[in-house]
């Protein structure tokens, strides 16, 4: 997949056409290619949660690491993308799937993984106390 700059471009301007439309302080949460806008969540101070984020995409990773409220990284340990030594040490809130793939899904295609990403979300949501 080509990803690079006019791919972060385009997404954060999706994401910031959104969120002008919104208003507020929502949460922001991306799912892979979703993680470009990282960058929009940071330059806004809005809480967010990256599924399966591309954390081997050293702009993603900047953007995560410009953060400075609290977010959520859910992957797993089979998705190329994943990397969960630099996730935990972007932040305290990860959730790692053993053996989930790119769409969190466990070997023999079970959902366990999507179940426990969802937990994880609400768990996340609690401990920020979110909505404010």
């Amino acid at each position: 997949m080509p990803w690079g700059p006019q791919v972060e471009q385009w997404v954060c301007g999706e994401a910031t056409a959104v969120l002008d439309a919104v208003g507020g302080r929502p949460l922001l949460i991306g799912k892979s290619l979703g993680s470009a806008a990282a960058a929009v969540a940071a330059e806004r101070s809005l809480p967010s949660v990256w599924l399966t984020p591309l954390l081997t995409e050293p702009w993603v990773v900047a953007a995560l690491g410009r953060a400075s409220v609290p977010f959520l990284l859910v992957g797993g340990t089979a998705d190329r993308w994943w990397d969960g030594t630099l996730a935990r040490r972007l932040s305290p809130h990860v959730l790692e799937v053993q053996d989930a793939d790119h769409d969190l899904r466990l070997p023999g295609c079970s959902d366990e993984g999507l179940s426990r990403a969802v937990a994880a979300v609400e768990e996340f949501l609690d401990s920020i106390g979110w909505p404010g």
